[in-house]
């Protein structure tokens, strides 16, 4: 799975951020209303956190602009106001649910899982390159019709080079993205080395042909290669 997070207060969104990640989420932060509309138009995301209050844009014009463009992409919109006519013109808009702050982050991952369950995102939840298959949802991965078993660790890195199939994947944006800046030096430096060995071992070893490559000097790719 991957989210969106536009919120302009960095401590906050930090908090939702590595939330996400330690449920093997990637994630994506936007600090402002034109960062966050581009982001959500430009990438494929499974669901946008987004807050009202925001710098350029607020939530309401980003939210009102992705619907007039067509991205449908389920939204949780978050806001320290309670009143009732902002959480209707939210809806009203095209706001998927509605949460206020302060609240319990289980209660924020319940209502993602609400949101990502509906059927207008089922088409786009599954990544495929070769005979690999990625279910998003089920939180599945097939090779040749083969179950394959990965950790959530696992299974958030094969789902970030899937996303960027037959492109060149940095070891940094893998540490950002699946630890998140704060574990790098916890984790160690040959931490994406590691984790990248567990995925061939299962992914590529059992079968005949590999598909994740490291491209020296840069990173890794997976794709089919000559």
């Amino acid at each position: 799975m991957k989210i969106l997070i536009v919120e302009d207060e960095p401590r906050f969104s930090d908090i939702i951020e590595q939330g996400l990640q330690e449920q093997g989420i990637l994630v994506d932060v936007a600090r402002d209303g034109v960062i966050g509309l581009k982001s959500a138009q430009s990438d494929f995301y499974d669901a946008v956190i987004l807050d009202v209050m925001l710098p350029k844009l607020n939530g309401f014009q980003v939210l009102q602009a992705m619907r007039e463009a067509g991205c449908r992409t389920p939204v949780l919109m978050l806001t320290a106001r309670s009143g009732l006519d902002d959480r209707v013109k939210g809806l009203d808009l095209g706001a998927d649910d509605y949460l206020p702050k302060p609240f319990a982050f289980r209660e924020l991952l319940a209502r993602l899982r609400a949101i990502t369950r509906r059927p207008q995102v089922e088409p786009a939840t599954i990544l495929k390159a070769a005979d690999l298959e990625l279910n998003l949802v089920r939180r599945e991965v097939r090779r040749a019709g083969q179950r394959i078993d990965l950790t959530a660790r696992e299974f958030a890195l094969l789902e970030l080079l899937m996303r960027h199939r037959d492109e060149v994947v940095t070891k940094a944006m893998i540490m950002n993205q699946v630890w998140g800046s704060d574990d790098v030096h916890r984790g160690g430096s040959n931490v994406t080395e590691v984790y990248i060995n567990y995925l061939r071992s299962k992914v590529d070893q059992p079968f005949p042909r590999p598909l994740i490559h490291t491209v020296r000097g840069f990173g890794y790719l997976l794709g089919e290669r000559e």
